[in-house]
C-alpha cells in the first residue's frame, strides 16, 4: 500500500510538470505571436489549449482519489494540497495564453504601431517567473519561489504604465484606438499571469515549508 502511495504522488508530480511545461509554452508562444505578428503560431495556442484543460481534469481526478483512499498526512497531504491550486493556477495561465494569442490573430489584420518597449518587459519578466515557479515546483525550493514574488510588483507597476501610456495615445491618435485596446488587453493578461505565477511560487513555499505567505509575501 504504501509503495503504490508513494508511486500515485510521483505521477501526480510528472503529470503537474507536464502541464506546467504546456502553459510555460503556450505562454512563450503567444508572447512571440504577439510581438512578432505571427498569425499561424497564435492560432497553434488556441488549437492546443485543449491538452492543458485534459490534464486539469486528469490532475483533478487523482487528487481526489489520493484524498479519499490515502488519508494523507503531514508533508504528503501539503503536496496534494498545493497540487490542486498549482493544478488550477496552470489552467487558468493556458486560458490567458489563448487570450494573447487571440490578441496577436487581431494585431496582424491591424496596420500601426509595433508593441511597446514596456509590453516587451513586461513578457520578459512574465515568463522568467513562470519558468522559476515550475522550477520551484520540480524542486520543491523555497528560495526559488521567492525571488517570484519579489518581480509581482514590478509587473503591476508595467502594467500601470502600458494602460496610462497607451490611454494618452488613443486621445491623440482615435484612428489607434482598436490597436491600442488589443496591446492593453495583453498587458492585463500578463499582469494576470503574473500573479498567477506568484500563486504557485506561494504554494511552493508552503509544500516545502510549511508556511502561508499569501497576503504578505514582503514579511
Amino acid at each position: 500500500m504504501e509503495r503504490h502511495f508513494v508511486q500515485e504522488l510521483d505521477t501526480l508530480k510528472t503529470n503537474l510538470i507536464k502541464m506546467g511545461s504546456l502553459a510555460e509554452q503556450a505562454i512563450a508562444d503567444s508572447i512571440q505571436a504577439f510581438l512578432e505578428r505571427r498569425k499561424d503560431l497564435a492560432e497553434e495556442v488556441v488549437s492546443h489549449d485543449q491538452e492543458i484543460n485534459s490534464f486539469e481534469i486528469l490532475i483533478d481526478d487523482q487528487v481526489v482519489d489520493l484524498l479519499a483512499l490515502q488519508q494523507p498526512v503531514a508533508t504528503d497531504l501539503r503536496f496534494i494540497l498545493a497540487a490542486t491550486k498549482i493544478n488550477s493556477a496552470l489552467e487558468r495561465i493556458g486560458d490567458h495564453a489563448v487570450n494573447i494569442a487571440e490578441s496577436a490573430i487581431q494585431c496582424t489584420d491591424l496596420r500601426g504601431a509595433k508593441p511597446t518597449l514596456d509590453i516587451a518587459e513586461m513578457a520578459r519578466i512574465t515568463k522568467e517567473m513562470l519558468r522559476q515557479a515550475i522550477d520551484g515546483f520540480i524542486h520543491n525550493d523555497a528560495a526559488i519561489g521567492r525571488r517570484v514574488l519579489k518581480n509581482d510588483d514590478v509587473i503591476d507597476e508595467l502594467n500601470k504604465k502600458v494602460v496610462h501610456n497607451l490611454a494618452e495615445a488613443m486621445h491623440r491618435s482615435p484612428d489607434r484606438i482598436e490597436q491600442a485596446l488589443e496591446f492593453i488587453r495583453v498587458s492585463r493578461n500578463l499582469e494576470r499571469v503574473a500573479d498567477l505565477a506568484t500563486n504557485i511560487a506561494e504554494e511552493v513555499i508552503f509544500m516545502a515549508e510549511a508556511r502561508v505567505v499569501k497576503h504578505h509575501a514582503a514579511e
